[in-house]
């Protein structure tokens, strides 16, 4: 079979997504691959379906107990034979699943990296294996939002299987940690020539993005409680700072008839998998969590995700929102930002072992809760993908600010840039711009540029607007790893060359708060929707079904599909989205085929599937015909 009928039969899908085509016919072939996907965008496919048509076994490497035991429960229920090698097992499994790898029952193993290292020489050293996957491989890199010191072992894996390829594999990777990625793992691509290394857009389209700033604790849990009261039966995530709040909030939650439950790190391990795991079955419509939680979630009809508290970056806010709307379907993110969580998480920053990188970081985080840009531009451009219009599906393109060409503000920074070449800090540029007789202007002769001065006419707090604002929309980038010098952007370069216009938004001069007015502002109140309002919805956002053919469907008969997957599910100990995702239900629902052929053709029902489910839910839907 060719890849496409590997798709077909185990998944259900006819057609691939963007680059997944690619990457498998590129691995098949035993080159190393560097895949870079959105949380939901198909990363596991693009190892799978290698795994499925190569001879041999493929060994995953994925960093949580809860990652694997997901990754090998949606395999099993497609048919395909995988198992995991971790701590969870007892000796009893452990043997069996040695047994079946040695024999060549399995196509795909999943092991943690230390599990890895320490079964090379006996085990894997006696298996014909034929790809390494190395999920969460930002994990390798100092650079990284999630750095783990084991993962950095991995680097011995083309030394001792120098003809087997390696897929690495991340959702959330900047430019420094692609090309750090690289180096540790020792892969056979070239970020710079973009040889075997494959970047899907980061663009979650049916993702709105909202940041309301907030710091009552009644005010944020009025707004949450109206948002799932309008929302009834919707699975949500509530992302918290501290255990204390995770626990506060949820006990706030179910004071109001909310089904919810708390995760941390400090609950005993038996407990943080009864969460999850009711979370996953639907038990429970809200989980209150520390960043703890969701790396092993692959629950594709989350379709909330509120972050009580600011996250340390951006990679932890996009990896966090990327666990909602994994099925497609719209889903809603609200960010609370607050000056308390900045201080807060400043103090981590000064206490963290990589203190300078994480304070660049959380700046960066910052600066997207204070924008006034698109906050889809601001996500894409901190990833690398540049993008010169608006999103149109956030709160700033809702309700957007005054703005102005700004191309010759821009050009002036830009040649400031590209005359010393690109080898300064943004603050040395505004001396440059500003006309300023600093000792780094002077020993450096930069007085001597034609851009020095042609900015005096604009303020140093301004200029440093502007260049915020140049950032976030994708004229310039900082490259850390270089001691935070400023680069220009192929956007930026058709900017400074005449080929594209800049729009920035204008910089409101407002005095300073006096007294009174900070008063008044501390007790103006934040007014979130009661649910018996008359008019808009100023603050709670109904999501536009955009995406969805719900209102072709037919309700009941979704509800009844839902409560036969959540009963099939519960006989066989997995969640319901194993099954079929809501996705699969609503297709269901929509075009109620009554025959095996007309079953199999709904996307995401694949053979092994079809034959299982097939009579059952057929059955169900004759009688609502």
């Amino acid at each position: 079979m060719n890849a496409k009928d590997y798709l077909k039969k185990f998944y259900g899908y006819d057609s691939f997504r963007p680059n997944q085509a690619e990457i498998i016919d590129d691995v098949i072939r035993g080159n190393d691959c560097l895949v870079l996907m959105p949380t939901g965008g198909g990363k596991s496919i693009c190892y799978q379906i290698p795994a499925l048509a190569m001879e041999g076994t493929a060994i995953v490497v994925s960093p949580l107990i809860s990652l694997m035991k997901d990754q090998v429960d949606a395999l099993k229920a497609n048919g395909i034979p995988a198992e995991a090698l971790n701590s969870g097992n007892d000796s009893n499994e452990d043997i069996i699943i040695r047994r079946r790898c040695l024999s060549g029952d399995l196509k795909l193993i999943y092991v943690s990296p230390e599990k890895l290292l320490s079964e090379i020489a006996s085990l894997f050293n006696n298996l014909k294996i034929s790809l390494f996957a190395i999920d969460e491989a930002h994990c390798i890199s100092q650079w990284g939002h999630d750095f783990r010191p084991e993962y950095t072992q991995l680097n011995i894996l083309h030394e001792r299987f120098p003809h087997v390829p390696i897929m690495a594999l991340t959702a959330t990777a900047d430019k420094i940690t692609r090309e750090d990625i690289v180096k540790q793992l020792r892969l056979n691509v070239s970020i710079e020539k973009r040889e075997h290394v494959f970047i899907s857009s980061f663009d979650r389209p049916n993702l709105s993005l909202k940041v309301i700033k907030e710091s009552k604790k009644a005010n944020k849990l009025k707004y949450i409680v109206s948002y799932i009261r309008l929302h009834p039966g919707d699975a949500g995530i509530i992302y918290c700072l501290s255990r204390k709040t995770t626990e506060t909030i949820a006990s706030s939650l179910r004071a109001k008839g909310i089904r919810t439950c708390y995760y941390h790190a400090g609950m005993e391990h038996a407990e943080r998998e009864r969460v999850q795991q009711q979370f996953k079955d639907d038990s429970i419509q809200v989980v209150c969590a520390t960043i703890a939680f969701g790396m092993g979630i692959d629950k594709s009809n989350v379709r909330f995700v509120f972050h009580y508290n600011m996250p340390k970056s951006i990679e932890n806010f996009y990896q966090e929102i990327g666990r909602a709307g994994r099925d497609g379907d719209p889903a809603d993110t609200v960010l609370f930002s607050s000056l308390g969580d900045i201080v807060q998480l400043r103090k981590f920053a000064e206490e963290s072992g990589q203190r300078e990188i994480n304070q660049e970081k959380l700046d960066r985080m910052i600066d997207y809760a204070e924008s006034q840009i698109c906050r889809r531009r601001i996500l894409l451009n901190y990833f690398g993908e540049q993008t010169d219009h608006d999103c149109g599906h956030c709160d700033i393109c809702e309700n957007p600010p005054g703005r102005f060409d700004g191309t010759i503000i821009v050009q002036k920074a830009l040649s400031a840039l590209a005359r010393t070449k690109q080898r300064i800090r943004y603050t040395t540029a505004i001396e440059i711009l500003r006309g300023l007789n600093s000792s780094t202007i002077r020993r450096n002769g930069y007085d001597h540029l034609k851009t020095f001065g042609v900015g005096a006419d604009i303020s140093t707090e301004d200029w440093k607007e502007y260049f915020m604002q140049m950032l976030q929309l994708g004229y310039i980038e900082v490259a850390y790893n270089e001691g935070s010098l400023v680069k220009i952007t192929p956007l930026g370069m058709d900017v400074l060359y005449g080929r594209a216009k800049a729009t920035l938004v204008e910089i409101s001069h407002t005095p300073a708060d006096t007294p009174s007015s900070r008063k008044k502002d501390a007790n103006r109140a934040f007014r979130p929707v009661e649910i018996k309002t008359q008019g808009p919805l100023p603050e709670v956002h109904l999501t536009i079904p955009y995406l969805s053919t719900s209102y072709l469907e037919d309700k009941n008969l979704f509800e009844a599909l839902r409560e036969l997957r959540l009963q099939l599910a519960q006989a066989q100990h997995i969640p319901p989205y194993m099954i079929f995702s809501d996705k699969v239900l609503h297709a269901l629902a929509v075009h109620k085929p009554t025959t095996p052929e007309a079953f199999g053709e709904i996307p995401g029902i694949g053979e092994y599937k079809k034959g299982k489910y097939c009579s059952t839910f057929t059955e169900v839907i004759k009688r609502y015909r």
